[in-house]
C-alpha cells in the first residue's frame, strides 16, 4: 500500500512537471490564434476571440520577400551543410579509429581540444579569414567549415562509436579482397548508421536554430534564413503583430521536430552506443 501511494505521488509530480515543461509551447501555439491585445493579458490558453488569418498573413512576410523565400533559405544553409558534416567526419574518425599514423595520439588531443574553444572567441578570425576569403554574405561560410570536419564533437562520437565495431570485420573484408575504402563504405558506414543520424540530426537542429553565426556572415535580406527573418519581422514594424510572428515561430519548429521523430528511432540508438548517455 505504501508503494502504491508513493508511485502515485511520484506520478502526479511527473506530470505537473511535464506539464510546466511544454507549457511555454502550448502558450506559443495558443498566442499564434490570439488577438495582439490579448496575448500578454493573460496566460491562458483559450483565446478569447479566435484569430485565424496569423499563418496566412504572417507568411507573408514584413517585407518584400515571403517566408517561403526564408523556408527555401534556411533548407539551402542546413541541408548541404549536415551532409558536408557527415561525410568529412566520418572521414576522419575512421582514420583515428582504425589506422595507426604519426603523432596520432596529439592531433586527436587537438581535435578533442576544440571542444573547449567558445565559439565567441574564434568568431573574429573566422570573421577576417572568410572576409579576405570573399565568402561573407553567402553560404560558404557554413558549408566549406563542415566540408572539413571543423565540428570536433561529431568526430568524438564517430571515434567512440567506431571504436566499438570489432576489428575481425575489417580482418574478414581485407580477406575478401576490400581496401580501406570498400571496408569504409560497405563494412562500418552500415553499422554507424545510427551514430551517422545522430550526427545528421544534431547538426540540422543546431544549424536550423542558429542565429549568432547568420547574423554575423550574412547580411543580405535575399539570403536571411528563418532565424534572421523571424528577428527582423520585429525590427521593421513600428506595431508588431505578434500573432503572425508566433504562427511562423510554430511553422518554424515543425521541420526539426518532424526529423527528430522519424529518426527517433537511430538517434536514441546511437547515443546509447556512443558513450554519450547523460
Amino acid at each position: 500500500m505504501k508503494v502504491r501511494v508513493q508511485n502515485i505521488i511520484a506520478y502526479i509530480l511527473l506530470t505537473l512537471l511535464g506539464i510546466v515543461m511544454v507549457y511555454p509551447l502550448l502558450w506559443l501555439v495558443a498566442s499564434s490564434f490570439k488577438t495582439n491585445q490579448e496575448i500578454f493579458a493573460t496566460i491562458g490558453l483559450i483565446p478569447k476571440k479566435w484569430v485565424l488569418d496569423s499563418y496566412a498573413q504572417g507568411w507573408k512576410g514584413s517585407g518584400q520577400y515571403t517566408y517561403t523565400t526564408f523556408f527555401l533559405n534556411t533548407f539551402m544553409l542546413v541541408v548541404p551543410t549536415v551532409i558536408a558534416s557527415i561525410v568529412s567526419s566520418v572521414s576522419v574518425a575512421y582514420g583515428f579509429a582504425r589506422f595507426k599514423f604519426p603523432f596520432k595520439k596529439v592531433l586527436f588531443a587537438l581535435v578533442i581540444a576544440t571542444l573547449m574553444l567558445p565559439n565567441a572567441i574564434i568568431i573574429i578570425p573566422k570573421y577576417i579569414l572568410f572576409k579576405n576569403f570573399g565568402w561573407l554574405n553567402t553560404y560558404l561560410t557554413f558549408w566549406i567549415p563542415a566540408l572539413f570536419a571543423t565540428y570536433s564533437f561529431f568526430i568524438f562520437m564517430l571515434v567512440q562509436f567506431l571504436r566499438g565495431i570489432p576489428r575481425e570485420l575489417d580482418e574478414s573484408a581485407i580477406i575478401d579482397g576490400c581496401n580501406s575504402f570498400t571496408i569504409l563504405i560497405r563494412i562500418l558506414i552500415p553499422l554507424a548508421k545510427p551514430a551517422l543520424f545522430s550526427v545528421g540530426i544534431f547538426q540540422f537542429i543546431w544549424r536550423w536554430n542558429d542565429f549568432f553565426n547568420v547574423l554575423v556572415y550574412i547580411n543580405s535580406v535575399s539570403k536571411f534564413p528563418l532565424a534572421l527573418a523571424l528577428r527582423m519581422s520585429i525590427d521593421i514594424t513600428d506595431v508588431v503583430a505578434w500573432n503572425r510572428l508566433m504562427a511562423m515561430s510554430v511553422l518554424t519548429m515543425v521541420p526539426p521536430i518532424l526529423i527528430f521523430f522519424f529518426a527517433q528511432k537511430y538517434f536514441v540508438e546511437g547515443i546509447a552506443t556512443t558513450g554519450l548517455k547523460g
